[in-house]
């Protein structure tokens, strides 16, 4: 599904407009054409500060919001590199602790479109150029890279020697891209491995951990596996609520604790994982005691989130879910934690038709998100896309920074 964005920087704007121009459109896999990119661009991929690399259908964002928090606390600076944004593309990518100013942003995006221009690089290839580019030219200790997409055949995956790699959890999301079950996704998301290199997994169904362990194997690269390896400590408090929080917490810590270049304590660790702060990560907006924001956007996040509001009570749920997605799986997930349900579109993007969805559910159909809003009584809870998320926050003024 396509991607883009919008800067109210005329310069930005300018160069995100080549952007859309230039590039296909949609998601494409493979690593020629951005290893092309960079090549031209003198191949910054090489001087980055000490790799963190996580893969992962679900968690990957909030494992690298644990690692940076922890990373930072311990006097470290550290770049990071994460998808999608939710209101601004300078959420993207963050350097020595500052997401990066319009000013470089803009000329770094000239600098790699240039370069790229009868390339067809897509819009998560140049992104990735533009970030590898900025981390290269800005000292740090360290750098954090989310997978976009899958993993063996993304981007970022043009990694050759990172300090250690991460799994977080795995389900089916992307069939199109990364195969229709678990066995073929897990394998995809194994290879970001690389040999000598420790890759670092949570528990997975067995299956998904058979072909993690084949994956490494033939890398070459030592598995830690959950469970087996390495437990979830249980002391941890993250400050991202729900269960599942607290793995991506562990999966930091033990990734943390798979490598030597950086040495984080382990009670400075519980206490930066305590005020980790994720947006759209059943992010209450700040004014609003009543409305809560959480990106859950496949059947696997749906569960965690449906588990999470099992704690704490049911609410009124507004859900956009996009058209690739499993919109049944998804409501299948939320339904019994909700008070009412009402279906809103997700602007810019490609969606489940909301009075179709009602039909399907039950529930209610309306235009938009502020309409929706505006006739349900507290609590609220805005979920089923990472996009809708974002236009939640920006509607109430809480850009991420």
């Amino acid at each position: 599904m396509p991607d883009s964005a919008t800067s109210t920087d005329p310069r930005v704007q300018a160069q995100l407009d080549r952007l859309s121009l230039l590039s296909p459109g949609g998601d494409r896999l493979g690593l020629d054409r951005i290893a092309v990119v960079l090549d031209r661009l003198g191949r910054p991929q090489d001087r980055l500060p000490p790799v963190f690399h996580v893969a992962g259908t679900n968690g990957k964002g909030s494992t690298c919001a644990f690692l940076r928090a922890a990373i930072e606390a311990a006097g470290y600076r550290v770049h990071v590199f994460t998808s999608p944004h939710l209101v601004r593309f300078n959420e993207r990518i963050r350097m020595a602790g500052k997401l990066i100013g319009d000013d470089a942003l803009a000329a770094l995006l000239t600098e790699v479109l240039d370069a790229g221009a009868d390339i067809e690089a897509s819009f998560f290839e140049v992104t990735t150029a533009v970030a590898f580019l900025a981390f290269a030219r800005a000292p740090a200790d360290a750098c954090i890279l989310e997978v976009g997409l899958g993993g063996r055949l993304d981007a970022t995956n043009v990694i050759e020697h990172p300090l250690v790699t991460g799994i977080a959890s795995l389900g089916l999301d992307h069939q199109q891209f990364l195969g229709g079950d678990i066995v073929a996704i897990a394998g995809e998301k194994a290879g970001i491995a690389k040999a000598g290199v420790p890759l670092v997994s949570l528990a997975q169904v067995p299956e998904a951990e058979a072909a993690i362990f084949r994956t490494a194997a033939e890398r070459g690269a030592p598995l830690l596996l959950e469970g087996r390896d390495w437990m979830i400590d249980p002391d941890l408090r993250p400050g991202l609520a729900g269960r599942h929080q607290k793995q991506n917490a562990g999966l930091a810590w033990a990734m943390l604790g798979a490598q030597d270049a950086l040495s984080v304590d382990r009670q400075l660790f519980l206490r930066a994982t305590a005020t980790t702060q994720w947006p759209a990560r059943f992010q209450q907006l700040s004014g609003d005691p009543a409305t809560w924001v959480d990106g859950a956007h496949n059947p696997a996040a749906a569960q965690a989130l449906g588990q999470l509001l099992t704690e704490r009570q049911p609410m009124h749920l507004v859900l956009g879910i996009l058209a690739n997605k499993d919109a049944k799986a998804i409501v299948a997930a939320l339904a019994p934690h909700a008070l009412s349900l009402t279906f809103v579109p997700v602007p810019g993007h490609e969606h489940h038709d909301p009075a179709h969805l009602a039909e399907r559910f039950g529930g209610r159909a309306s235009s938009s998100l502020s309409e929706a809003l505006a006739h349900l009584p507290a609590p609220r809870l805005v979920a089923g896309s990472l996009y809708l998320a974002g236009k939640a926050l920006a509607a109430y003024h809480q850009t991420p920074d």
